[in-house]
């Protein structure tokens, strides 16, 4: 099931109708970016990796998309645990991973993220569940986002689930990931 919501990818249920989250907001710092308020000040365009929590497979259940004030962001919420990750901008022709069919992402950039282990599919359940039931291609604009133009799945094989993220325009990017469920959350410095 898609999720979208402007409210996405916190640590409480907020009271969306979408049944998403929502993050209390970053403590603002004084800058020359908006209104005095930069809440991604230090955000890179630079790659940003992290360790998985275990060595389980991580099993995706919901992906949300929306907008914020200065950021638009993306969530992936894991039924069991975080996997390792690694979120950078490519210029590479994108390839479906393991059939290497061609990929098409509307967008100036792209962003791919790639988590491991992780899947959408838990092979732990005798014929295998279907944990993640959303669509293989969102449409950022049914968020209202303004720089997120198109999320992709671009692989989910031999535990590696990799989601290519098109974009309007290179822009800085913030990595954070959140527990109670647990999720990694990128936002994308929006206009």
């Amino acid at each position: 099931m898609l999720a979208v919501s402007s409210g996405c990818g916190g640590s409480h249920k907020s009271s969306t109708p979408s049944g998403g989250y929502s993050l209390p907001s970053p403590t603002p710092t004084t800058t020359t970016g908006t209104g005095g308020i930069d809440p991604l000040e230090g955000a890179p365009t630079t790659p940003v990796a992290g360790a998985a929590n275990g060595s389980e497979t991580a099993l995706l259940d919901r992906i949300a998309v929306g907008r914020h004030e200065g950021y638009d962001r993306v969530v992936f919420e894991f039924k069991n645990l975080l996997p390792g990750y690694k979120v950078a901008y490519t210029n590479e022709p994108l390839k479906e991973d393991g059939s290497g069919k061609p990929v098409d992402v509307k967008g100036a950039a792209v962003v791919v993220v790639r988590m491991e282990p992780a899947s959408g599919f838990d092979l732990n359940t005798g014929e295998g569940v279907m944990t993640y039931k959303g669509p293989r291609r969102i449409d950022g604009s049914a968020a209202g986002t303004s720089v997120v133009q198109e999320l992709v799945r671009t692989g989910d094989f031999e535990a590696v689930l990799s989601w290519a993220i098109g974009l309007s325009d290179k822009v800085d990017f913030r990595v954070r990931t959140a527990t109670s469920p647990p999720r990694l959350i990128v936002d994308f410095r929006n206009h």
